[in-house]
């Protein structure tokens, strides 16, 4: 029921808002992913810190829409000394500081500058195709690597981090990238070569698992099954971003550098 909401609505989003709206939308997003990636490694400590991480955070997003970023660097100067300051004199247990201040900053580090390359990307000429051949992609590699693994998976890929996933299933999922970017060759992305749609297929299913993996362990140390409950039968925000965040890097310095945009 969530994905027949959801999926809808992000279409026409991404189809059909400009990119003031977008930018809206993904600043909303990424506040929300802060939030949850704060809590995954805080819980209920330094509740107030939290909040200013995320809300410092989510403000990559509306710099970058107004091309200025060159401010990243101040609002990074300040909150790392902020965050400083706010730790040294609301000091709790004091044996933990490092941890979490360390966690905070990780965050103000791995969502923003990752998830701020999908702002980057909205902004090229042809960006909206490009956001959409990575969602496929990705989301096809996820549903390949999930039936596949279930269904012949026997070998764990990562047992330490991720129990569940096998290299059967990893296997499927390169498979399945490969598949969707053909299927966004002949629809709707003609520039790119075949040879040039099934290396960027594979190295998108493998920078989408590897997301994927990155985030499991974060959760993993934290002992946290999923990130979150907003979205669902989902889990959390992250538990839908974490191959995404690893994947939008790589589509934007392609589609900009190799392809002009």
């Amino acid at each position: 029921m969530t994905a027949i909401i959801a999926l809808p609505l992000l279409i026409l989003l991404l189809g059909y808002a400009n990119p003031a709206v977008f930018s809206v939308f993904l600043t909303i997003i990424l506040f929300l992913s802060l939030i949850e990636f704060n809590r995954i490694g805080l819980g209920g400590e330094h509740r107030f810190e939290q909040w200013i991480a995320a809300s410092i955070g989510a403000a990559v997003i509306p710099i970058q829409f107004y091309e200025n970023i060159a401010l990243i660097f101040p609002l990074y100067t300040v909150a790392i000394l902020f965050l400083s300051l706010l730790f040294l004199f609301r000091l709790s247990e004091i044996t933990v500081v490092h941890y979490r201040l360390g966690w905070i900053t990780l965050g103000l580090v791995y969502l923003p500058f990752l998830l701020s390359h999908l702002m980057l990307l909205r902004l090229l000429p042809d960006g909206r195709q490009w956001i959409f051949m990575t969602l496929i992609v990705i989301m096809s590699c996820d549903s390949f690597a999930y039936f596949v693994g279930r269904k012949f998976g026997k070998r764990k890929l990562y047992q330490a981090v991720s129990p569940n996933k096998t290299i059967e299933g990893g296997v499927g999922g390169l498979v399945g990238a490969v598949f969707a970017i053909m299927l966004v060759k002949f629809t709707f992305l003609p520039i790119l070569g075949f040879l040039d749609a099934v290396l960027i297929g594979l190295f998108l299913g493998v920078m989408g698992q590897l997301g994927d993996l990155f985030e499991s362990l974060l959760k993993r140390a934290c002992q946290v099954k999923d990130s979150g409950g907003i979205i669902p039968g989902h889990g959390g925000m992250l538990d839908r971003l974490d191959s995404l965040l690893f994947a939008f890097p790589v589509v934007y310095y392609l589609a900009r550098y190799c392809y002009g945009g």
